[in-house]
């Protein structure tokens, strides 16, 4: 099974004449986990999206741009360079000169998607997004990472009706961008976002173990305070939410392809397909083979 979590991957996508009458096309999605020294941008990217980071580029779409992990810095027209770190999302708008690049002795987590259309025209036109404020302090934010790594699984997918679903991906993330620029980012506790980039990492390793003890390790927090912080804040202990998390991602694997059980309970890093099976059966009433069953029906 496809693990999307690898350090790099990006797609670009063709468009239809009925596509672009929708009102919002999506025209690349990516994800680049950029390690201290390494060649930055990747020498991958077509012409139109490779850059020289010294030269930068223009670009005839939009771009939001989130940082999970590490920092760097961002220019925009000739502006001051602007220091970016985790917790910021970065919008770009058509025909900007801009370039941006990690502290090579840092590196960096990157989620991008750009896009274009109508809709999107509507919101500038009404300042609801504006050159004013394409730097945004949202936090750590599991939410709006799972909405990018739900894009790069529709685009793997190629499904019918692809871009209609992406432009839903690009309303939401823009909403809740849009709500999290208008709360007060200085009010944040620190252990909320503690919180939020717990969540991520559990996020991020969903095909992989990772244990509540080594996940406070990682965060440099005492696991005890860790567990009573995570359980108060979601009502759950990290155990449990990871736990959900799998067989949520069990249950879509489950309804968009035909991966047999034990391929699923595998791929999630279940060694014993029964255990697997008795928790996903305790949380959602039936067994893996019964919901796939139940839900084409």
């Amino acid at each position: 099974m496809k693990n999307i979590t690898s350090d790099k991957e990006f797609k670009y996508l063709i468009l239809n004449e009925s596509d672009k009458k929708y009102g919002i096309t999506v025209n690349t999605v990516g994800f680049q986990s950029i390690h201290p020294n390494d060649v930055y941008p990747v020498k991958e990217h077509p012409k139109g999206y490779y850059f020289n980071k010294n030269s930068g580029r223009i670009l005839n779409e939009y771009q939001l741009i989130y940082i999970t992990k590490g920092e760097g810095e961002l220019l925009i027209e000739s502006e001051k360079k602007h220091n970016i770190h985790a917790g910021k999302l970065i919008i770009l708008f058509p025909n900007q000169l801009h370039t941006y690049s990690p502290d090579k002795l840092v590196g960096w987590n990157e989620y991008y998607i750009g896009f274009k259309g109508d809709i999107i025209q509507s919101l500038v036109k009404n300042t609801f997004l504006t050159t004013q404020s394409q730097i945004i302090d949202v936090g750590l934010n599991e939410e709006l990472v799972s909405l990018f790594k739900r894009a790069l699984e529709l685009v793997n997918q190629n499904n019918i009706g692809l871009q209609q679903h992406l432009s839903g991906i690009v309303m939401h993330m823009i909403g809740l961008v849009l709500y999290e620029s208008s709360q007060n980012s200085e009010e944040l506790l620190n252990y909320q976002q503690l919180i939020e980039n717990a969540k991520i990492i559990m996020i991020e390793n969903i095909y992989n173990g990772i244990t509540p003890e080594a996940l406070a390790t990682r965060l440099n927090v005492n696991y005890t305070q860790f567990r009573k912080l995570f359980k108060k804040i979601t009502g759950l202990a990290p155990a449990h939410y990871f736990q959900e998390l799998k067989m949520r991602k069990a249950k879509q694997i489950l309804l968009e392809t035909s991966y047999q059980v034990k391929e699923i309970s595998y791929s999630l890093n279940y060694n014993n397909i029964e255990t697997f099976v008795t928790i996903f059966k305790k949380l959602t009433g039936y067994t893996p083979t019964e919901y796939r069953q139940f839900s084409r029906q």
